[in-house]
Order: C-alpha cells, then structure tokens, then sequence
C-alpha cells in the first residue's frame, strides 16, 4: 500500500524581516504567532470540543441501550458478516480510535500556545521549529485520519460498513481488524494503486 507523507521542513527562519536582536541573542518575536497559527489550522479547539462531545454522546448512547459485547468479543468467520455484534464491535474500535487522536492534537495544541519558541540560540531554536513542524505535519494527516474514520462510522450506520466500495464483496476481517477503514479489498486496493501508478507514469 501507499503511504503518502510530506517531508518535513522547517517553519520558517528568523532571518525575515522584523527579526529583533538583543544582548541576549538574536530573537524572533513574530515566532510564536505563526506557530499559533499552524497550530490552530491542524487542530482549532472548537473542532476538538465538538467531536469529543460528539463522541460523549455515542458513548451515552451505547450505555442507554444497544449491543453487548463479552470483554473478549472478536469478529470471527463463523459468524454472520457484518451481524450486529460485528458491526458494535467495529463501531467502539473506530471511536476509541478517534477519541485517541483527539487527545493527542488537544495536547499538541496546548504545548504550542503556552510554550512558544523563543531559544536565543539559532542552533537550538532550528531544531525546536523542525521538530515542531514534524508534529504539525504529523496533526495534519490525522486530521485527515478523523474524516475518514467519521466517513467509516457513517457506513455503520447505514449499514454498508464491511463491504469493497468497488466490487461490492466484503472485506476480510483480517483486513477491517488491521484497517478499519478500509473501503477496499486487498485486491481491489492493488487493482487501485496499479491503475494509480500507470496514471502518473502517463
């Protein structure tokens, strides 16, 4: 399988105008604000809130009523594709899976404002922007990641969750355990890549 992943650069050089210099070493004052503002696109706070509250609900949901799983429950090809337990079981891992991301982008967020960047040394203050950029490019796929598990959770519900968007079959539960959002098979997926390969060569 692909796996897409921008490389890394660093978020800007304190060699730009407005830099201000001190006795203390050279400085940049403007830092922090365009960190903020990085920050705030991989991750705005209202956007965290409102999906952790929308995860609360299901959680309320699920506790009012619904499917019961065994603490051990596993999907397993002895049973129904896709049968109520199944379908549950799928449900919790892409929630716990969201709920997940979410705290870490609510922690990343939070390190960002209150600890801005302002290492007088330039040696240190590069490194701390690399890093920091690393971890806002890491924020911005898996809130890529959140539309695509929310997209799966969609399927749930309309009971489509399972089955290879292209050739309609279902899924293996290897494959949904490993991926579970998976919207292909293994072979429609390659079929896919394939075709995606020759396109660009094209």
């Amino acid at each position: 399988m692909i796996v897409d992943g921008p490389s890394p650069s660093p978020l800007s050089s304190c060699d730009a105008p407005g830099v201000a210099a001190t006795g203390e070493g050279r400085l940049c004052p403007a830092q922090p604000k365009i960190i903020g503002a990085a920050a705030e696109r991989a991750a705005p706070s209202g956007a965290l809130e409102r999906d952790m509250a929308s995860i609360a609900k299901a959680s309320d949901r699920e506790s009012e009523g619904g499917t019961i799983l065994p603490d051990d429950y596993r999907p397993s090809p002895d049973e129904e594709f896709m049968n109520p337990r199944q379908l549950e079981y799928f449900r919790r891992r892409l929630l716990d899976w969201k709920k997940q991301i979410l705290s870490e982008a609510e922690g990343t967020l939070a390190v960002l404002q209150n600890e801005p960047l302002r290492e007088p040394d330039l040696n240190d203050r590069a490194s701390s922007e690399t890093d920091w950029s690393i971890e806002l490019r890491t924020r911005d796929r898996q809130r890529k990641l959140i539309a695509k598990i929310d997209a799966a959770l969609r399927r749930i519900d309309e009971g489509e969750y399972g089955y290879c968007e292209v050739t309609g079959e279902p899924i293996s539960l290897g494959r949904l355990e490993a991926r579970p959002i998976a919207t292909m098979t293994v072979e429609a997926q390659e079929r896919h890549e394939r075709q995606e390969k020759v396109s660009r060569e094209d």
